[in-house]
C-alpha cells in the first residue's frame, strides 16, 4: 500500500485525532461521495430534541477508520498470528466506506420508502463512481472485495466483525460521538481499555475475560443511550412528521396534483425510481429547501406538515397502557367527526428498531442481518458468550419493549375541545375550563 510522504490528520473531538498515512485512504476521503456525508446528520431528526446533535456521517465515518485503524495497529504490534496482515488495507476501506451510501435523515427514509443504505453502499462501491474508480486504482478486485465485507459474505469473517459485530469499531463510534454531542455524558464508556483487551482469535474478534467489565460498562451506556436519545419520544415525533411530509406528496403525485416546486431527484425518490446519480443528489440540504417550497404549496396538509418540521411544532403523546382495535377505530372516528385527518394526526409508536438494539446474544453468521456476539477468550483458552459470564449483560440482552405512545397535535384538538366526550378528554389530559 502506498504510503502518503507526510502523514495527515483530522483533529476530532472523540479520538483528539484522526490519523491518516494511506494514499488510497486520503484519495477515498477526498472522493465526491465521501464528501457528500458532510450533509447527512448522523442522528436524523435528534437535532430536534438535543440541539448540539449537528454531527455527520462524515465525522462518524472518519471515527469509524480511527478506531478500526487503532485495533489493527495493536493487532501488528504485537504480531497475533490469528490477524491476517494481508487484509489490512480492505479493514480501512470497509470501515471508512462503511455508510457512503446513507440517506438524508438516515433510517427515517430508509423506513418510508423501502431502501437500504448498505445496498446503496454497494452500489457506490460498484458503480460508476469517484469511490470505484479510486479502489479500482489500487486493484482491479479491490471494490468488489469491500462490498463483499459491507455485505458479512466476505470470506476473512475476521475482517467483517470488525465492521460488524456486538463489538465492532461502529457501534464503538457512534455510541461515543453521539455521547459527546447530545451532551449525555452517561453513553460514555472506556473505549481504550476494551480496545486493549480485543483479541484476534480463529477468525473473529473477542474479547480477554479480564475486560468483562470494561465491555459491561459499554453495553449498559448502549442502553442507557438507547432509552434516552434513540427513542427519546420527541425525535420518534420529528420522524413521524418527516415520514408523514413523504407519505403525503406521495399520496398527491399519484392522485396528479400538480406542485408548484418539484426538484428532479426528490420526484425519483417518491415515485421510487431512484437511480445512482440521482440517489447521490439527495442530502439534507436538498430536504431542506423542498420543505421550505413545500411550505407554500396549496395542499393544506402537505404544508401544514412541513411547517411542523421546520419551525419544531412537533406532534404531543400520550402513553399507552392498553392498545385495542376496537379503541383505536373509535378515536378515529371521533378525529373524522372533527374535521381532523387519522392518516396524518394520529399515530401509534412502537419503539423498536434493529439499529439501535442493545444487545442479542444470537449469533449471526455470514450474509446474515444479525450481528455476532461478544465472546469472551477465557483464562483457560476457551470461549464463552458475554452474557452467560455478566449477570448485567444477560439482564438486558434482547431488550427492546418500550411504553406504546399515541401522537397527535395538541392544539388542533384543543380547537375542537367543545365537541369531545369525556372518554376522549380523559385519554388526553384535557380540561375544558382550562380553555
Amino acid at each position: 500500500m502506498s504510503k502518503l510522504s507526510e502523514e495527515k490528520v483530522f483533529k476530532d473531538p472523540i479520538h483528539n485525532y484522526v490519523y491518516v498515512q494511506d494514499k488510497l485512504i486520503w484519495n477515498l476521503i477526498n472522493t465526491s461521495e465521501f464528501q457528500r456525508l458532510r450533509r447527512i446528520r448522523q442522528l436524523g431528526t435528534t437535532y430536534l430534541t438535543f440541539h448540539g446533535a449537528e454531527h455527520s456521517r462524515f465525522s462518524h465515518s472518519l471515527g469509524v477508520y480511527e478506531i478500526t485503524r487503532k485495533i489493527i495497529s495493536q493487532f501488528e504490534r504485537y504480531n497475533y498470528p490469528d490477524w491476517p496482515k494481508e487484509e489490512r488495507l480492505i479493514a480501512l476501506c470497509a470501515a471508512l466506506l462503511h455508510d457512503v451510501g446513507h440517506a438524508p435523515f438516515s433510517h427515517s427514509i430508509e423506513e418510508i420508502f423501502e431502501t437500504d443504505h448498505e445496498e446503496w453502499t454497494i452500489a457506490i462501491l460498484l458503480g460508476d463512481t469517484e469511490i470505484n474508480k479510486v479502489l479500482r486504482g489500487n486493484s482491479e478486485q479491490l471494490p468488489q472485495k469491500v462490498a463483499q465485507v459491507i455485505k458479512k459474505t466476505y470470506p476473512q469473517s475476521i475482517v467483517v466483525s470488525l465492521i460488524s459485530s456486538q463489538l465492532d469499531a461502529d457501534r464503538m463510534d457512534y455510541l461515543l460521538r453521539d455521547a459527546y454531542y447530545t451532551g449525555t455524558n452517561y453513553g460514555n464508556f472506556d473505549l481504550e481499555r476494551i480496545l486493549r483487551v480485543l483479541r484476534p482469535h480463529e477468525g473473529s474478534i473477542v474479547v480477554k475475560e479480564s475486560g468483562m467489565h470494561a465491555v459491561e460498562h459499554y453495553l449498559m451506556s448502549r442502553y442507557q443511550m438507547y432509552w434516552q436519545v434513540y427513542f427519546h419520544p420527541v425525535t420518534r415525533s420529528s420522524e413521524i412528521i418527516l415520514r408523514q411530509i413523504f407519505k403525503r406528496a406521495k399520496q398527491l403525485f399519484e392522485e396528479k396534483y400538480t406542485f408548484k416546486w418539484m426538484d428532479s431527484a426528490i420526484l425519483s425518490l417518491i415515485e421510487e425510481r431512484l437511480n445512482l446519480e440521482t440517489y447521490l443528489r439527495l442530502d439534507e440540504s436538498l430536504m431542506q429547501y423542498t420543505f421550505s417550497c413545500w411550505m407554500n404549496e396549496e395542499d393544506p396538509i402537505l404544508s401544514r406538515l412541513c411547517e411542523r418540521f421546520l419551525n419544531r411544532k412537533l406532534y404531543k403523546y400520550i402513553t399507552i397502557e392498553k392498545l385495542s382495535e376496537e379503541w383505536l377505530e373509535e378515536l378515529k372516528n371521533v378525529f373524522v367527526s372533527i374535521g381532523l385527518h387519522p392518516e396524518y394526526d394520529l399515530e401509534i409508536d412502537y419503539p423498536y428498531d434493529r439499529p439501535y438494539d442493545i444487545y442479542r446474544p444470537e449469533q449471526g453468521g455470514n450474509g446474515s442481518k444479525e450481528k455476532a456476539p461478544i465472546m469472551l477468550l477465557n483464562y483457560n483458552g476457551s470461549l464463552s458468550e458475554i452474557a452467560s459470564k455478566s449477570d448485567i449483560i444477560a439482564s438486558i440482552s434482547g431488550l427492546h419493549e418500550g411504553k406504546v405512545h399515541l401522537y397527535y397535535p395538541e392544539e388542533l384538538l384543543i380547537r375542537h375541545i367543545d365537541r369531545l366526550n369525556d372518554n376522549i378528554l380523559q385519554i388526553f389530559n384535557l380540561n375544558k375550563e382550562e380553555y
